[in-house]
């Protein structure tokens, strides 16, 4: 349960997985991964952050139409991908509510024990199994069995390289595609 605090303390740090702490105020708006005094490098997402990150702007569109949301967020987004990651990966994965933080600039931060390339072709893998078990229930047996025949030639891998490279992750500038 949250400590309750008086607005505007900057005390409050994130707990992540590894054991270490981080001052929210730390982490840059761009920032993708934080170097962490254990040695590894942590992936860094924001609810501000679009699903453009992980996939190209066509397929967020489809998984927008497809997927309804009851929550406050209205379309499906960032928010929705690393629920589905902390459900999978709960003790490897820490969200940080900075909605009561004014002085941070984001409302929500989810940070890993894992890189972000590694945290980039979990969000995929994850993704495509969501997208398997729609298409598993299905009435086309010919739309089930094309969707399963392209599965077997989609490398999660190659497909994060790729897009990675395609978006120039090496800069906070990088464009959706």
């Amino acid at each position: 349960m949250a400590e309750p605090r008086v607005p505007g303390d900057d005390s409050e740090t994130i707990d992540l997985p590894c054991g270490t702490t981080v001052d929210p105020t730390a982490l840059d708006l761009g920032m993708r991964e934080y170097t962490c005094s254990c040695g590894d490098r942590h992936a860094v997402v924001m609810d501000l952050h679009p699903p453009s990150r992980f996939f190209p702007e066509s397929l967020v569109e489809v998984l927008r139409e497809t997927i309804e949301t009851e929550d406050d967020f209205g379309e499906f987004g960032t928010p929705h991908l690393m629920g589905i990651v902390l459900e999978e990966f709960p003790d490897q994965v820490v969200a940080y509510d900075a909605s009561e933080t004014g002085s941070v600039g984001y409302t929500m931060c989810w940070m890993t024990d894992f890189d972000s390339r590694r945290l980039h072709e979990i969000v995929v893998e994850l993704v495509v199994e969501l997208m398997e078990h729609a298409v598993s229930h299905a009435e086309d047996d010919t739309a089930v069995s094309e969707f399963e025949e392209q599965m077997l030639e989609f490398d999660v891998e190659s497909f994060v390289e790729s897009y990675r490279a395609m978006r120039d992750f090496e800069t906070e500038h990088d464009r959706p595609v």
